[in-house]
């Protein structure tokens, strides 16, 4: 029961993996909205910055995830 439920929250296709990367996406923006309005200036504009990069970086993680994982199946390799 607890590996069907597991399963759930297994991202196993790029549509699943898009919509995650999506919702990473709006709550890196919200939150680099918060650091312009308590830094405003430079420093909250690297903050946003900051913010944003990182869902780049984890989105293609996720990516990659998946292309490895898809081809490590393929391959019959655990």
């Amino acid at each position: 029961m607890v590996a069907r439920i597991a399963r759930l929250f297994k991202i196993k296709t790029r549509p699943e993996a898009y919509m995650v990367i999506y919702a990473l996406a709006l709550g890196a923006v919200e939150r680099g909205k918060v650091y312009l309005d308590v830094f405003p200036g430079t420093g909250g504009k690297l903050l946003f910055l900051a913010c944003t990069g990182s869902v780049f970086m984890a989105g293609a993680k996720i990516l990659d995830c998946i292309r490895h994982e898809k081809a490590a199946e393929g391959s019959g390799a655990a």
